[in-house]
């Protein structure tokens, strides 16, 4: 069921957000992408926006804003993965040789978050849920369907994963190349190398949200001033395009009831 009313599996993916430049500016532009609806919030949060689709909870875009006398962080989607405790989590983390790249802090009585860096260099982050659990609605048009680790060391990911979130690392069936992240029984994610990526690319998180046309939502991107940077083609798991937001974030979709490729 799209429709999440429980708690996410510790290491599964269960929010994703964007801090943007110009955060309306984000917001129009997904809201016309997607169908979100989204407004800024209020102080106390940061003015950081919680969108919805069809009144349930989505994705996050905040404004972005740099640290005294630091530069302002790169603009991309991050994805939050659930952990029963925050501060646990970013002890494993930095055990198994990852990064804290924010400490783990309160998010008023939603939650507690970090943001960390995979032995990689990988961003994602970390969720510790309270009063808000993420994502109320998935694997539907406008909402996320799939999270994607590209890695430049899928050897030190594999043994990254397990030790530090208990997410276990597998081939995926069909897919030479292609890891699957499994929570318990459950697939949650996927993984793989930068060898089939343009050179120079890091290792990252990449966030898939569904749609029901991939060719026509590409050609909206680029109306609204955003970039192509894979046009759509078919795939094992249907039809996806990488896209670049005006701003700069990027991100997938995918039709995933599309024709596989041939």
């Amino acid at each position: 069921m799209p429709e999440v009313t429980g708690p996410y599996a510790p290491g599964t993916p269960c929010w994703v957000d964007l801090m943007a430049p110009d955060q309306r500016a984000a917001l129009d532009f997904y809201g016309d992408l997607f169908g979100w609806q989204g407004e800024p919030g209020p102080p106390e949060t940061g003015g950081y926006a919680v969108c919805t689709l069809g009144g349930r909870a989505v994705a996050g875009i905040g404004p972005s804003m740099a640290p005294d006398g630091h530069p302002a962080p790169p603009i991309a989607w991050t994805t939050y993965l659930a952990v029963p405790d925050a501060d646990v989590a970013v002890r494993a983390i930095t055990d198994n040789r990852g990064q804290v790249v924010m400490p783990a802090m309160e998010v008023l009585t939603f939650g507690r978050m970090a943001v960390v860096a995979d032995p990689t260099e990988a961003v994602f982050g970390l969720w510790e849920a309270r009063d808000f659990a993420g994502a109320e609605v998935v694997n539907e048009p406008g909402a996320v369907i799939w999270n994607e680790l590209s890695t430049a060391d899928p050897e030190a990911a594999k043994r990254f994963y397990p030790a530090a979130l208990g997410i276990a690392v597998t081939p995926m069936e069909n897919a030479p190349g292609y890891h699957a992240l499994k929570v318990g029984e459950q697939v949650v994610g996927g993984m793989q190398g930068l060898e089939n990526l343009p050179e120079g690319t890091p290792s990252h998180w990449l966030v898939y949200f569904a749609v029901d046309d991939a060719d026509s939502v590409t050609d909206a991107v680029v109306r609204a001033g955003g970039t192509v940077l894979k046009a759509p083609f078919d795939m094992m798991a249907g039809r996806m395009a990488v896209l670049r937001d005006p701003q700069g974030g990027i991100f997938a979709v995918i039709n995933a009831g599309a024709p596989e490729a041939a």
